[in-house]
Parts: C-alpha cells; sequence; structure tokens
C-alpha cells in the first residue's frame, strides 16, 4: 500500500518505494507537470554535459507530455538526440499507426534535435534492426526516459508474457498479447484487433531503467486498473510496470481517472485523508 499522501492545493504528491507519484486534478495539469520536469533534466544534462540523450514513447497517452516538451523554453534542441522505444514489425515509417509517424507529427515537425534515431520496423531482418539499434544506445548514457504504462501494466511493449527485468538484451522482438493489441483499437490507432500487428521490436526493461531519470504520465480511466497494480502490487513481471518502483530517479504522473482506484485504497486506508485526497 502507499504510505500516507502528503497534498498541496491540487495535487496528491507520495512515494511508493523510491518512485514518486503525483496525481493531478486534471490531463492537461499532469502533461504540463510532467513535460516542465523533463524540460528541467534535459537543460540540466546539457549545461552539465553539452548533450542530453532522451528516449520517448509514442501513444495518445502521451501527448500532452510532449506537447509540452516541445515549446519548453531553454532547450537547445540541436544538442539533443532522440530515441524512441518501439515499433511494430513490418509497418513503415509512413503508416499512420506507426511510432515513427507519431514522433514526426508530435515533437518532430516542432523541434529540430540534433538525431532522432527511428526503429526501422519494416527492416527485412528485424533481428538485425534489434542489434543495430541497441549499439545506437549503447553509443551514450541515456539522459531521460519520457514512458507511460499500458493498460495490462506494459512498458513499451514489454507485456507481462515477455517482459524480463533482467533481460541480457537492450532490443528484441516481441509477441504481442491481447490485451496490448486491444489497447491500440481503444486508443484509435486501428479500426480493430485484427489490423493490430502481432510483433513488435522494443526496448527492453533494463535498456528504460538504463536511463538516469524516468518521468511517466498515465491518463484516463482505463488505465486505472494498471495503475493499481503497478503501485501496490508485488514487484514482478505480471505487471511490468511494478520495476519503475525500483529505480533511483523516476517519477510517475497521473491525472485523477487514472488514479481512480488507487485514491480508494488511499481513502480506505487513511480515513482522516480521504477529504484532502480527492
Amino acid at each position: 500500500m502507499p504510505p500516507t499522501p502528503s497534498t498541496h492545493p491540487d495535487v496528491t504528491h507520495f512515494a511508493v518505494d523510491r518512485l514518486q507519484v503525483f496525481i493531478h486534478p486534471d490531463r492537461n495539469a499532469m502533461g504540463r507537470a510532467a513535460s516542465e520536469q523533463a524540460a528541467q533534466v534535459l537543460r540540466a544534462a546539457i549545461q552539465a554535459q553539452g548533450r542530453a540523450r532522451i528516449i520517448v514513447a509514442s501513444a495518445p497517452s502521451q501527448d500532452e507530455l510532449i506537447a509540452g516538451l516541445a515549446v519548453a523554453p531553454g532547450i537547445d534542441w540541436s544538442r539533443v538526440t532522440v530515441f524512441h522505444m518501439d515499433e511494430y514489425v513490418g509497418l513503415a515509417a509512413s503508416h499512420s499507426a506507426s511510432f515513427r509517424h507519431y514522433q514526426q507529427q508530435h515533437l518532430l515537425a516542432k523541434v529540430r534535435p540534433a538525431a532522432f534515431h527511428g526503429i526501422r520496423g519494416e527492416a527485412p531482418d528485424p533481428a538485425a534492426e534489434c542489434r543495430r539499434y541497441a549499439a545506437l544506445l549503447a553509443a551514450a548514457p541515456i539522459d531521460l526516459v519520457c514512458l507511460g504504462i499500458g493498460e495490462n501494466g506494459h512498458i513499451a511493449f514489454n507485456d507481462p508474457a515477455v517482459a524480463d527485468f533482467d533481460d541480457p538484451q537492450a532490443v528484441k522482438i516481441v509477441e504481442l498479447d491481447a490485451a496490448c493489441r486491444q489497447q491500440q483499437v481503444n486508443d484509435g490507432c486501428f479500426a480493430d484487433i485484427g489490423a493490430v500487428p502481432r510483433q513488435a521490436i522494443t526496448l527492453t526493461c533494463p535498456a528504460l531503467l538504463s536511463g538516469r531519470v524516468l518521468v511517466g504520465v498515465v491518463p484516463g480511466a482505463r488505465k486505472a486498473a494498471a495503475v493499481d497494480s503497478a503501485l501496490c502490487g508485488a514487484v514482478g513481471t505480471a505487471c511490468p510496470a511494478t520495476i519503475l518502483r525500483r529505480h533511483a530517479s523516476a517519477t510517475l504522473h497521473l491525472d485523477d481517472a487514472a488514479a481512480g482506484l488507487l485514491r480508494q485504497r488511499l481513502a480506505a486506508s487513511q480515513p482522516s485523508q480521504a477529504g484532502r485526497a480527492r
């Protein structure tokens, strides 16, 4: 169970293990706070070392974070190298549901980074593409990872059946489970589950956790069960997002809808705080 929260105006803040959690009143407030934090990390990295490397998730849940980051003041994007964290096997960058297309629409159309390294989902040899991308990631430390949590508790495409907290690979090919594929339909990315690819290339859990700072955003009631499992369940691959609780510098920003079940737990365990935690 989460500890007793401390609150200020409209935000609830508490820690679960090492993970800092903030519950915001709405999705816009969540995205604004997360993007401000992410921007601060990038500015500090650039000031300290002259460059920054960032891994960015690609999903509608990330829209507000990325929009805020793209217009944040004081970021010299010419010193930032951008990676993303997954791509469907067989999809070209021009496909409207590809994650490279998402990055082009939401980030790259607004900023000009030093480089954007895309995962080539259409590569004729996906295993070789995994090795190529892993080598790019390994070239220097990652300063910031911006991520979300899936409806099945996944991070990137590390679904429960394929997640490995000690994965020897940094990038691998995975089979997507039914819940993950259905989420892509729920998000409006595909018309029906039959249209969702069955395989993807994903950064593994250790690759994501290698980032110096992790900033997560999770909006919406459809994510409430996953948030509850991630923060209140045992750390394990049944809910891959639980591993965020072990990272030395990770923050999770939630909107009120995503925190629905969590608030019920907080209210039940701390009756005197119930009014403050609404």
